[in-house]
């Protein structure tokens, strides 16, 4: 099975605002045009490994939306991340075989601002600790430019690790498993000392990680303010789970550190060493 990230989804308010906050962070920034459905459009920031930020704003209320926020009550930050498949269909199939209820094909697409209609397959997962599924009909360097633009003056390369924050750690892994199959190959463990539990596991050349606080832990009194497992309690109760960090490998050693959440629009980034 072919499967490898596609690209990281950042939620913003408004695009010129966070295009220009981006660009000072020392990332090249693509527009990307507006989606089918009219209801959003984006920006996007592509990296030497394939996978790719997208900035995406609301062109107009679409409660139907998934990644709608009423009323702005979470506001900007993480809202998912997608999986790049060699077939959509493929994949959902052999997910629904093993008890995994993934929907799709769902046809999905957009319009650059040159004019050009691009046109892709979405993969729907049942719950919000998985990834979405996001493969190309038409050829993908019209989706995810190459060349120069995906050079930046912060040196960053591509993807290292992806963290995400579950509920419920043997259910989320359980899930993972029959996405991923008999090759999927996890490390489950605990955080001494943090009242944290973690899986992670290896896809293409990025971690992912699942971070879950552990049962019982929330009454104890050695959870302090602001400890890792308080931390994870109150993302997960005010965005539920998904994505919570990201880690980007950088080429320039000096630039290595955690980006300021004013310039992210929320969205925890870090860059590390290669």
């Amino acid at each position: 099975m072919s499967l490898s990230i596609d690209h990281v989804v950042i939620r913003v308010r408004q695009l010129d605002e966070a295009i220009a906050n981006f660009s000072e962070l020392g990332f090249t920034v693509q527009r990307g045009g507006t989606h089918a459905d009219g209801a959003t459009h984006n920006a996007l920031i592509g990296f030497e490994d394939g996978s790719y930020f997208e900035l995406i704003a609301f062109l107009r209320d679409a409660r139907e939306h998934k990644w709608w926020d009423q009323d702005h009550r979470v506001g900007d930050g993480f809202v998912d991340f997608a999986l790049l498949p060699s077939s959509v269909g493929k994949i959902v199939e052999t997910a629904v075989a093993r008890g995994l209820s993934y929907e799709g094909p769902i046809p999905g697409g957009r319009t650059r601002p040159d004019g050009t209609r691009i046109e892709w397959q979405l993969g729907l997962p049942p719950s919000k600790d998985l990834p979405f599924l996001c493969g190309d009909l038409t050829p993908r360097f019209l989706r995810v430019a190459e060349g120069d633009v995906r050079h930046h003056a912060n040196g960053a390369k591509g993807i290292a690790t992806v963290t995400l924050a579950v509920n419920d750690l043997d259910a989320s892994v359980r899930r993972y498993r029959a996405l991923f199959g008999t090759a999927f190959d996890v490390h489950v463990a605990s955080l001494a000392g943090k009242d944290v539990s973690l899986a992670t596991f290896t896809l293409g050349s990025a971690t992912i990680v699942l971070l879950s606080p552990r049962a019982g832990a929330e009454s104890q009194e050695h959870e302090a303010a602001g400890s890792l497992a308080a931390g994870l309690r109150a993302a997960l109760r005010a965005r539920g789970e998904g994505v919570v960090g990201v880690s980007l490998v950088t080429a320039h050693a000096a630039n290595a550190r955690s980006l300021p959440l004013g310039l992210t629009h929320q969205a925890a980034l870090e860059l590390v060493r290669q």
